[in-house]
């Protein structure tokens, strides 16, 4: 079995879990959130534990079992806490501002980038060069920060473009005559 399907993920005060069928929820002050989980994984719900076992005879069903196990921690963390990535904006009139349901990103583009908020996330600008993105769900996260990344990912000279805050752009040397 799975080194990792061998830890249960405790469910913390406030955070409530319901198995239907394959169908995985879990509710909390964050939000809902929602799993199907694999057929070759079997899941019990006890005592305020949730514990994974591989079903016999099945393909991976070891592996399938330490991966679900981690994707129903990451969503109950997430409906209990939340997640956040902070990005940095680095470059001469770079800027950034949330704006209800949108985000005015300013690149050294000839035109503004206007990048629209999924449904689930929240994004700050604390500074004009600062993007904090939170919510629930850890790899909707994950996903809308590499978005705004990819309009102006880092470069090696000057390290300009979009950032993680702790990502580390190694730098190269100009060219020489």
């Amino acid at each position: 079995m799975s080194r990792v399907a061998k830890n249960p993920v405790n469910l913390p005060s406030g955070v409530t879990a319901d198995l239907k069928g394959q169908m995985f929820s879990v509710k909390g002050s964050k939000g809902n959130l929602q799993q199907e989980i694999h057929p070759a994984v079997e899941i019990k719900i006890e005592d305020g534990q949730i514990i994974f076992a591989a079903k016999e005879g099945k393909a991976n069903a070891n592996a399938l079992s330490g991966t679900m196990r981690s994707l129903v921690n990451n969503m109950v963390e997430g409906v209990a806490n939340g997640f956040e990535k902070k990005l940095q904006l680095v470059g001469v009139g770079y800027r950034a501002k949330a704006a209800g349901k949108t985000l005015d990103l300013t690149l050294g583009f000839s035109h503004p980038v206007v990048f629209d908020i999924p449904e689930g996330i929240t994004i700050e600008t604390p500074t004009n060069t600062e993007v904090i993105v939170k919510g629930a769900d850890k790899q909707l996260i994950g996903q809308v920060a590499a978005n705004i990344r990819a309009y102006r990912p880092p470069e090696p000279y000057k390290g300009k473009g979009v950032k993680y805050a702790d990502e580390v752009i190694r730098r190269k040397e100009a060219k020489k005559k």
